[in-house]
């Protein structure tokens, strides 16, 4: 069975998390979860991940599309790479679950994330 990708959260980066994430939670209906990681700090908000901080450290975040969350984490890397992905983050253990990050084909970077 092929792989399915259950949601898309949508990344952006803001100046002040503080004063962003109102809006989102009013456009979501949702509250924040705030976390950090690698000097970042982050909010997910519904199918937003907001994201601040220094330049260096954001860089690792902006550089990918969207998170693309996943029941198999295994199964769904494996299957896009057999499809011609390339994995640039092999899986690893995140505050929030499992990640990985991979390249499409056609040169969009994103992070997939599972159990």
């Amino acid at each position: 069975m092929p792989m399915k990708i259950d949601s898309v959260i949508a990344r952006q980066r803001v100046d002040d998390l503080d004063a962003a994430i109102p809006f989102y939670e009013r456009l979501t209906g949702r509250t924040a979860d705030r976390f950090a990681l690698a000097g970042v700090h982050l909010a997910s908000v519904g199918s937003f991940l907001l994201f601040c901080g220094p330049d260096e450290a954001v860089q690792k975040v902006a550089g990918v599309s969207a998170t693309l969350t996943v029941a198999d984490l295994t199964a769904a890397v494996d299957e896009a790479v057999t499809a011609g992905a390339t994995v640039v983050m092999p899986a690893q253990p995140t505050p929030n679950g499992h990640r990985a990050v991979l390249r499409h084909p056609h040169g969009g970077v994103y992070e997939y994330v599972g159990p």
